[in-house]
């Protein structure tokens, strides 16, 4: 048998198609993957035979024309004119297309959907070098975008970032980092999960429930900035950032080393604002032995040290 696709002919009995002259189950052929390409990483991408109702296609063939199509900027409706094709056919084909292609592309390779930031999440840093990202943060009225925060210093320095990235056609993938701009970098992250693309504003609004502002739409580029930027911040200071930080790092991209330099501490210097489940005392102790007696501030609950 050639390597090229045999066709499928789909005027047959509802329960069975018939595939080279020979009776093979509907399941059994839709079940069959035909190569159509590679990917950037070299991979062979395979999706599922197609059966058009009219004609005899060859399914590689068929999805290797849609993607040009689509490439040359042609819409559902063109490219089933080109093809004879019914637009909602045209359209399925579409978003195979789109599923092969992001069939085992690397997380970094995968579009980017949106990127977002509490509202507040550059008090105290030094923002020099990106001036525009401290004018797109104007401080709220309660200091951080937190509900009932008089004082903002329990709550201040912390970054919420999400960021969503295409999965496959209806499908995106977003991941999350909490990240302590003052002193700890990364605390917490949400690990990747795939959720439908219509449900990417309610997701938002629960992730960033606990603020009275909106979160602010942000570059990827300014997202690996903070999350990086205070990972290496933290570093220095003698902390590592959360277990599930390796996993979740790959959909902010790679470090490219020329981002820009964000001051992180508050005021430039680091500032430990203990959080419930900390182990406050030896994180002041680290702090006393990193920056010294004098280098940092603090504060605690009761009871922490």
């Amino acid at each position: 048998m050639s390597g090229r696709a045999d066709p499928i002919v789909a005027e047959a009995d509802p329960g069975t198609l018939q595939h080279s002259g020979t009776a093979t189950s509907a399941a059994a052929v839709w079940g069959v993957r035909q190569p159509l390409g590679s990917n950037a990483h070299g991979r062979v991408l395979r999706c599922p035979g197609l059966v058009d109702n009219a004609r005899v296609m060859e399914s590689d063939d068929v999805l290797a024309r849609v993607s040009e199509l689509r490439a040359a900027g042609s819409g559902p409706k063109q490219i089933a004119r080109a093809l004879g094709l019914r637009p909602a056919q045209a359209s399925a084909l579409l978003r195979q297309v789109a599923e092969c292609r992001t069939e085992g592309v690397a997380p970094a390779d995968r579009p980017v959907v949106g990127c977002w930031v509490n509202a507040g999440w550059s008090a105290g840093l030094g923002l020099a070098a990106v001036p525009a990202w401290a004018e797109a943060d104007p401080p709220p009225a309660s200091g951080r975008g937190y509900p009932h925060a008089a004082d903002d210093t329990a709550t201040s320095g912390f970054a919420q970032v999400l960021v969503a990235r295409q999965e496959r056609a209806s499908r995106l993938t977003v991941c999350g980092f909490l990240v302590d701009v003052y002193c700890l970098g990364v605390k917490n992250t949400v690990e990747p999960e795939v959720i439908g693309a219509g449900s990417l504003l309610a997701y938002l609004r629960r992730y960033y429930s606990a603020f009275d502002q909106p979160p602010l739409s942000i570059e990827l580029d300014q997202a690996r900035t903070i999350v990086h930027g205070a990972v290496e911040y933290a570093r220095s200071l003698g902390f590592t950032p959360a277990p599930g930080f390796a996993d979740t790092a790959p959909y902010l991209g790679s470090v490219r080393g020329d981002e820009p330099a964000i001051v992180f501490g508050r005021e430039g210097k680091p500032f430990y604002a203990s959080g419930p489940y900390d182990d406050a005392r030896n994180i002041v102790r680290t702090l006393e032995q990193s920056c010294g007696p004098d280098g940092f501030h603090y504060t605690v609950a009761m009871g922490q040290l």
